[in-house]
């Protein structure tokens, strides 16, 4: 059963030692948190998972949509559902939750294993941890990121404020509403406002690309007659005391504003899309290298950073595009954090071209237990009929076809370490590269 919290009752100096050291200490609990709780479980380690929030759930709370689950549990579920499946695995095992927690201070003994201070209900707690996995997730780019001209009325939110304002506190916060990015969760809520009666004007993308997964495309806009604006933009907004209109504009292939071509749209609120930045202020107190591509820590398939003892999953590594692969590297991460055992690691590094937006580990340890190796990578831009090798040197490993490739959807190559053993020249590395293909 999930001990919730600490033990109140007693004074805090009475608490046994033992109480305060973990073998793998979780940090958030969203998705990713609770699937590397209940893998850590399950390889017997002792366990504490950390979240800020009142609740488990993360994200998922808010997510009242279906879609999750498809490749977890073969169902179609919504995130509150997909979040209390995970739940209640996670009360037939001993892992300790406590919610309402902060952590406030983070770095590594002299012995390898990591003190940290904890802000809690009941005060200040410190405690020591074997390992640490960040499941810390991932926040959305606001307006001050992307430099639209103007005064600063309100109406302006992020999509999952807007979410949070319309799932959670049942509050809407539009009734004429501009929708600039063509996020998943962009495209989402342009669906859940019509539903609720608000007006979406349009979905409003600077890129050539949808941003979003085409099932959203499909099902969020074209079936309530939504437009999406490829290659145009927000440029300016009006109002005083509350948003009164916005002018938008179509911009050239380097998202320069194309003179001549702005307009102006009276709504009340201008919804934003516009990307996901993983959390990375814990990781960085540890003097963890980031990766420039992904803004998430550098790790190999064990989700182990450069920091030993120190994993990584969800989308405080890299941000995914489903749930269910956040959940299947978490389960990993969780794992292999619960094995851990300070060894040398034998780390090779994955290396790609600029077809490539990111490509996810950046290193592969082969003297690692965790012989299966999943590489999640992005393209650049849509391309069609495209082969995807990866090799050492001359020799390839595995390699796969696609009749289409997009950046909005992430994609996945699945491997053994003893494929790429059977090769001569891997210890300089391996490679991913894209081809076309007739």
């Amino acid at each position: 059963m999930i001990r919730v919290g600490f033990c109140s009752e007693r004074p805090k100096n009475m608490i046994p030692k033992s109480e305060n050291t973990y073998d793998v200490t979780i940090i958030g609990g969203g998705p990713a948190g609770l699937s590397a709780a209940l893998s850590s479980a399950k390889n017997n380690a002792k366990t504490l998972l950390i979240e800020r929030e009142a609740k488990l759930g993360g994200i998922l709370k808010q997510c009242i949509h279906d879609g999750f689950g498809l490749i977890m549990f073969k169902q179609k579920l919504t995130g509150p559902e997909y979040a209390q499946y995970y739940i209640n695995m996670l009360e037939k095992t001993d892992v300790e939750v406590t919610c309402s927690t902060f952590v406030t201070e983070m770095k590594r003994k002299e012995d390898g294993t990591f003190h940290l201070v904890l802000v809690t209900c009941d005060g200040i707690r410190h405690i020591c941890s074997k390992t640490i996995v960040l499941a810390t997730g991932c926040r959305e780019r606001s307006a001050k990121q992307i430099f639209i001209h103007g005064t600063r009325p309100a109406g302006i939110l992020t999509a999952g404020t807007a979410q949070y304002y319309t799932n959670i506190l049942g509050q809407m916060p539009a009734k004429k509403c501009v929708i600039l990015g063509s996020g998943d969760i962009g495209l989402i809520m342009a669906r859940r406002l019509t539903l609720e009666g608000a007006v979406v004007e349009g979905v409003y993308e600077a890129k050539k690309d949808l941003g979003g997964l085409l099932r959203n495309y499909s099902q969020c806009l074209m079936d309530f007659n939504i437009p999406l604006h490829t290659q145009t933009t927000c440029t300016r907004v009006f109002g005083e005391k509350r948003l009164s209109a916005v002018e938008v504009c179509a911009v050239d292939d380097d998202m320069n504003p194309l003179e001549g071509s702005e307009r102006i749209i009276e709504c009340d609120s201008l919804i934003l899309s516009v990307g996901l930045i993983p959390e990375n202020e814990l990781a960085e107190k540890l003097g963890i290298v980031t990766d420039k591509e992904t803004n998430g820590p550098a790790a190999d398939h064990c989700h182990q950073t450069m920091v030993d003892g120190v994993f990584v999953c969800g989308n405080a590594f890299h941000v995914n595009d489903l749930v269910d692969y956040v959940s299947l590297g978490a389960k990993t991460a969780g794992k292999c954090a619960a094995l851990y055992s300070k060894k040398i690691r034998k780390l090779i590094p994955i290396l790609h071209d600029g077809y490539f937006a990111y490509c996810v580990p950046q290193f592969i340890d082969m003297s690692a237990n965790e012989k299966k190796v999943d590489i999640y990578f992005r393209s650049r831009k849509k391309e069609d009929k495209i082969q995807v090798t990866l090799s050492a040197g001359d020799e390839v490993i595995i390699s796969k076809k696609y009749v289409q490739i997009r950046p909005s959807e992430m994609e996945l190559l699945q491997i053994d370490i003893g494929e790429i053993e059977k090769i001569n020249n891997w210890k300089n590395g391996v490679s991913i590269k894209m081809e076309k293909v007739e």
